[in-house]
């Protein structure tokens, strides 16, 4: 017999950090960072059940952290790679007994994870047909976003104007590799994830940034992680 979830959430603001505590961390990720894009480690290359993926380990579990809590109906993700995040989220799901995972890529790779809980879509992530099949999946239930497709900054900002609409209050449109462009990896990277958030921002106030999911202090996603506030 499976156990049903429990019920215990850390969500709570963070300690500061301290200026010389910040340094620490700044370093630590530009060192996390350049072990995988220019000296071939495999800092970032992870592996679900076998299945490749890109992410920080401290990220995903903020994302089971978050499912787990906020209990969504769908997460919505750009940038399928080979599937092994659109797993990792089916796996979360499987669990908690509810859950579907639509997962958006333009091209579409061999031997991807097969699951019943994930629909694969090719196509661009902006391209209006392709919003209109995920919207019209999702209907009017909760969805959790994650874009990580093009990581330029007028593409991840066409993104969250095309798929915040599907976030609920209380649910998370989640904004992948803020990190880079020198925030604080990959400088020479330009306006990127980080901008783009930066510019949604300034015009929408129904979010907020949820610092709370940074607490494990290394995340690709700096201020990325975005809550639809109460209306």
């Amino acid at each position: 017999m499976i156990e049903p979830p429990g019920t215990y959430f850390v969500d709570r603001d963070q300690p500061e950090l301290s200026s010389e505590e910040t340094e620490i961390v700044r370093r630590f990720h530009e060192l996390y960072y350049r072990r995988w894009l220019k000296q071939n480690g495999d800092t970032i290359n992870l592996s679900w059940f076998g299945y490749e993926l890109l992410k920080c380990p401290l990220d995903l579990w903020a994302y089971q952290e978050l499912l787990v809590r906020t209990r969504p109906d769908f997460v919505v993700e750009t940038g399928t790679y080979r599937g092994g995040s659109a797993l990792f989220f089916a796996t979360i799901f499987d669990r908690l007994g509810q859950g579907r995972v639509i997962t958006v890529d333009i091209e579409a790779r061999p031997n991807r994870p097969e699951h019943s809980r994930i629909t694969y879509i090719t196509g661009s992530s902006v391209d209006p047909a392709v919003i209109e099949q995920v919207q019209q999946a999702v209907g009017g239930r909760r969805a959790m976003v994650a874009l990580d497709s093009d990581h330029s900054a007028g593409h991840v900002y066409a993104e969250m104007t095309a798929y915040s609409p599907l976030v609920q209050a209380g649910d998370y449109l989640i904004v992948e590799d803020t990190n880079v462009n020198g925030h604080p990896a990959f400088p020479d990277f330009g306006p990127g994830p980080m901008e783009a958030v930066d510019k949604f921002l300034c015009e929408n106030d129904g979010f907020v940034i949820d610092r709370r999911c940074e607490r494990f202090l290394m995340t690709l996603c700096p201020r990325g992680y975005l809550k639809r506030k109460q209306a």
